[in-house]
């Protein structure tokens, strides 16, 4: 269902562990109900590790939850831009990786957003030219994130700390970090116009396929190889107001993660489909496949990962203030969707 009924598309042009992290039970302090708005206005990203909302959105998922109302779609390149459109009212909820979601909580003194579920981990590495063999030899070199202050550039930045390389926010410091769109990556690196990137599905496999290297694995760096990468998080004020709608596109999400799970090769058109598209570069379903054995699809947000996360922001000068995330998440709605569907609740 390629425009499912009353969908409408927005481009991006158009708009202006675990510390007492999650409420995981009972009832939401939102109340039940709640009237519904018009439209809802949703955010997400054109890459595999968003493969969650592509298929609830080309599949009608959403549509079909959501009943007489209407979800709007916003295409976003990186998290930071995700978060302003949300803080603004330019849309009411997005998918977005867990760096942008804490800083707009912490900077907002808990007042912008709340996490709602997870969608996605893996899916992102550190790719360079063949010719350099460590993190260390990055030194003098120009690297590529999507986006100052998304998860990968804080990734990057803590990476590189450890190894003892200085950054600067300014794209100065013993490696120059340079943010750019994923689609202009690609072309940077192809063109030898930067040393390497740290980016998400398909973007890494593609740099890859451009003739590099994959330097990291993001996965090797954490606990079991689990970490977020891809969160839903909704404007505060728009849970509380219209928790029914919130649950529609949960019961989108999870319609969504049952199809990926049963015939992800109709997922992976989807998501080739929705990226060729929205990036003007057609995508092969191919390296859509070759991608997804990297991530793994879930409504687990992983906690201790978000926690860990927000602490690295901290320590490379991303996050100004010191990481309190209480009430950061509330997995309620989405673990009464869980007990209807006889699956397992997920712990905070």
């Amino acid at each position: 269902m390629s425009t499912p009924r009353g969908r409408v598309l927005i481009t991006l042009g158009a708009l202006v562990a675990s510390m007492g992290l999650a409420a995981c039970g009972g009832e939401s302090e939102a109340a039940s109900g709640g009237s519904a708005p018009a439209t809802v206005k949703l955010g997400y990203f054109p890459n595999v590790t968003h493969a969650t909302p592509i298929v609830a959105d080309k599949e009608g998922y959403f549509a079909k939850h959501l009943g007489k109302t209407k979800l709007a779609v916003s295409h976003f390149n990186a998290g930071p831009a995700a978060v302003e459109a949300l803080k603004s009212g330019a849309i009411d909820a997005t998918y977005l990786g867990p760096g942008p979601a804490t800083n707009a909580f912490i900077n907002s003194s808990g007042k912008a957003l709340t996490i709602v579920a997870g969608a996605a981990t893996g899916g992102t590495s550190l790719v360079v030219n063949p010719s350099i063999t460590s993190v260390k030899g990055l030194k003098g070199q120009k690297v590529s994130t999507p986006q100052l202050g998304n998860t990968q550039d804080i990734a990057l930045r803590y990476k590189l700390k450890q190894e003892g390389l200085k950054t600067t926010l300014q794209g100065g410091g013993d490696v120059s970090i340079v943010p750019q769109d994923n689609a202009q990556i690609l072309d940077a690196f192809k063109q030898k116009q930067i040393a390497g990137a740290w980016v998400p599905e398909p973007w890494a496999t593609r740099l890859v396929e451009a003739g590099g290297k994959t330097l990291i694995d993001e996965r090797d760096l954490w606990p079991d190889k689990k970490f977020v990468i891809t969160l839903l998080a909704v404007r505060t004020s728009f849970l509380k107001d219209h928790p029914d709608t919130v649950k529609a596109l949960l019961e989108g999400g999870l319609d969504a993660g049952d199809l990926i799970a049963k015939n992800p090769a109709k997922a992976q058109q989807d998501v080739a489909d929705i990226i060729g598209k929205s990036t003007g570069k057609p995508q092969k379903v191919a390296g859509i496949a070759k991608s997804w054995g990297k991530l793994s699809f879930g409504s687990d947000p992983v906690p201790s990962s978000i926690t860990a996360g927000a602490q690295h922001a901290y320590d490379v000068g991303i996050l100004k203030k010191k990481p309190e995330l209480n009430g950061l998440i509330d997995l309620s709605i989405l673990n009464g969707l869980l007990k209807q569907r006889g699956e397992p609740e997920i712990k905070g």
